[in-house]
């Protein structure tokens, strides 16, 4: 019997031009995410989202949020013996006006946080991989689907 995908929701959080994104490691390889994780059952989109923004970086409510901005699946290509699918539902956030000096974690998956400029993500393990959509992604924009993306 197949896994049910996983919801994940997540937010591409703006900074003075740059996106905040979270360090995340696997034995052997690192990769960033956008700042987020899985949605509980009876929770909102919305809920989730303040709750993991709370967790991984102390910022919960006093982030306005805009969107969903993209969908996008995650789709393990191999059929293993845990198939995995997650669907990511992207958020956008401005932290302009906040102090980055408070953002802390409280998540043990999240081994740092750092800001990128959208023209240093070529170079980054990202997951999903949107570097493309992030780096011509604007407030406002309709809301997209970007496809099946996957990382390995």
């Amino acid at each position: 019997m197949a896994a049910e995908p996983r919801i994940r929701v997540s937010a591409i959080l703006r900074w003075q031009g740059r996106l905040l994104l979270c360090r995340h490691e696997k034995p052997g390889k690192e990769y960033w995410l956008l700042p987020g994780g899985g949605v509980n059952s009876g929770e909102s989109l919305v809920e989730a989202l303040h709750r993991e923004l709370e967790e991984e970086l102390g910022v919960g409510d006093d982030v306005l949020l805009e969107g969903p901005v993209a969908i996008a699946d995650s789709i393990a290509p191999v059929r293993s013996f845990a198939p995995k699918h997650v669907v990511h539902i992207i958020f956008a956030g401005d932290l302009s006006g906040q102090s980055l000096e408070r953002v802390t974690s409280r998540d043990a998956a999240v081994r740092g946080h750092r800001l990128f400029g959208v023209d240093e993500l070529d170079g980054v393990v990202l997951h999903p991989p949107i570097q493309r959509f992030l780096a011509r992604w604007q407030p406002g924009d309709p809301v997209v689907y970007l496809g099946a993306l996957w990382a390995p």
